[in-house]
């Protein structure tokens, strides 16, 4: 009878079968994935403010988020849409570190419960050897007509109490925040999109500009030449969206060829 051989093939088949989904790789252990479907999913995304840090990595219970490092002064998943990633809710283990085996950063972990369906941005910020972080609620809200949503967040560092500060807007000749201390997040306001605007930074009360310098060298013999100009940001914003213009870098630091300049930059929240 041939029944035996083919019990032995079936046999055989099944075996293989097993170990080829053994082989595949669960990349949801790998990389977290985009995906449409926010029921019980909470929304993340990374900006890193962190002074000297060059290859941070976020982990979510521990698999890895990003395949690309985060360097400073980026945020993840890049300013797109969708500009945030999808995790379970409720309490999720966070760990951002870099890989490196000279890295003098140390391994950064915190534990968060995620509500269901709400949109957070982590804020890495401080110095490479002192990292920190602020996990704040993005309160998105999709405006009726074509303004988009703005806020600011304060993540200069320095090693001394730094006084608050202003954010000017030329366009309104007004400042539209005021009073922003060292770490904080403020709400969002709606910002006309229609036209553009530059934002400039100025300490609380002063009205005065915060500038930095260019140092520039020319002729025979050399002549140096130092100019300044206002720490500021030109926007031009897309209707509906909603962005986070942030301060960051060295609060004392105004040479604008230093890797940790004082700037103001922007990233979308959605």
């Amino acid at each position: 009878m041939k029944l035996p051989n083919i019990i032995i093939n079936c046999s055989i088949l099944i075996s293989m079968s097993v170990l080829a989904v053994s082989c595949v790789k669960d990349k949801d252990k790998e990389v977290a994935l985009e995906s449409n479907n926010f029921t019980d999913k909470s929304l993340i995304q990374l900006f890193n403010a962190t002074l000297g840090s060059a290859r941070n990595y976020i982990y979510v219970d521990g698999a890895p988020v990003n395949g690309a490092a985060i360097a400073y002064g980026a945020s993840f998943p890049v300013t797109s849409t969708p500009a945030n990633f999808a995790v379970s809710s409720g309490f999720r283990a966070f760990l951002i570190r870099d890989t490196s085996s000279t890295t003098t950063q140390p391994i950064m972990s915190l534990a968060e419960n995620l509500q269901s369906s709400v949109n957070y941005t982590l804020f890495t910020y401080d110095t490479l050897n002192a990292v920190k972080n602020k996990l704040v609620v993005n309160n998105i809200v999709i405006p009726a007509d074509t303004t988009a949503r703005l806020r600011f967040a304060n993540f200069a560092y320095s090693p001394n109490a730094l006084v608050p500060v202003d954010i000017f807007s030329k366009r309104l000749n007004t400042n539209i925040f005021t009073n922003v201390a060292i770490t904080d997040v403020t709400g969002f306001i709606p910002y006309d999109t229609r036209r553009s605007d530059t934002l400039i930074i100025r300490e609380t009360g002063t009205g005065v500009d915060l500038q930095n310098r260019t140092v520039t060298t020319s002729g025979t013999p050399p002549v140096t030449v130092t100019t300044f100009s206002p720490v500021q940001i030109i926007l031009s914003l897309t209707r509906k969206r909603s962005y986070t213009v942030i301060f960051r870098g060295g609060y004392r630091t105004d040479l604008t060829t230093a890797a940790t300049v004082r700037s103001l930059s922007l990233f979308a929240n959605n």
